[in-house]
């Protein structure tokens, strides 16, 4: 174990929307450090969602927000040794992890439909997530269900 706990890096701001969860997003979308391309990908999945989306109120970003909160699991379970038994433990999230557990489910879910270009897949994960449904809102319910089964143990909490 490190002495002191490494400091959070500031993240730039992403240069269309001003955001750094946009940033974030495709720092994890990011292969090979081709961090223009992930950029590209990801412009062009949110032009896609922006004209297919139904709801004429909200924009594409908004969009990609909502779906990542429907993503985002609550708890989940962690594996502990309670006298030679290992239990699945359920415990909260931290926000951060929340986050970056909501991205890593999207980007994998999406690399894993058949559409012919990422920016497409990761264009129909996030219109399917935001309407709460695809394989990435699945795992969520997954995590949950996990969580929820193992609730007996949760006394056994560190």
């Amino acid at each position: 174990m490190r002495k002191k706990q490494a400091k959070k890096r500031p993240l730039l701001p992403d240069p269309k929307f001003n955001d750094q969860l946009v940033t974030r997003f495709v720092n994890n979308l990011m292969w090979d450090g081709k961090k223009s391309t992930a950029f590209k990908i990801f412009y062009d999945a949110m032009d896609i969602v922006e004209e297919r989306k139904q709801d004429e109120e909200k924009s594409a970003v908004e969009l990609w927000k909502d779906a990542l909160s429907n993503v985002m699991p609550h708890v989940e379970v962690r594996s502990r040794r309670v006298g030679g038994a290992t239990f699945q433990i359920p415990m909260q999230i931290r926000p951060d992890r929340k986050v970056s557990l909501a991205m890593k489910w999207l980007i994998s879910y999406s690399r894993k439909r058949n559409e012919k270009t990422m920016a497409l897949r990761l264009a129909n994960e996030v219109l399917a997530a935001a309407k709460e449904e695809g394989a990435a809102v699945k795992k969520r319910q997954d995590t949950h269900k996990m969580a929820e089964a193992n609730k007996a143990f949760s006394h056994f909490r560190f």
